[in-house]
């Protein structure tokens, strides 16, 4: 793992949502361990996984592939990746990449949260 990249799992909403929180740079030295988080919850969890965002710093093409390759994994297990806090920047490339077209992007966690 980098130094730069900080990765937690809480459990919200009375332990019903995992959220994996991200922080600093999501490269590729961030791969194996947001895939090592995703495969840690539950699978009766991962029917909604929101993916925290509002302390990452950067995001390379590497880990937009990570990102792409969790989405794969939750539509493959009839699952859901949702995100929270992106900035506008990172809304932007979401979107320009397309990964807008496959998760719920959320302003805020709490607004992830509630729905």
């Amino acid at each position: 793992m980098g130094e730069d990249f900080k990765l937690s799992i809480e459990y919200e909403k009375d332990g019903t949502i995992p959220v994996i929180y991200l922080e600093g740079e999501i490269t590729s030295e961030a791969d194996e361990d947001i895939s090592s988080a995703y495969s840690s919850i539950p699978s009766e969890l991962k029917k909604k996984v929101v993916i925290e965002f509002s302390k990452t710093m950067y995001i390379n093409s590497a880990g937009i592939a990570t990102l792409i390759g969790l989405i794969t994994k939750a539509s493959e297990a009839q699952g859901k990746i949702e995100f929270s806090g992106l900035n506008s920047h990172f809304k932007k490339v979401m979107d320009i990449v397309g990964l807008a077209d496959f998760v719920v992007i959320h302003d805020s966690l709490e607004q992830a949260l509630e729905n």
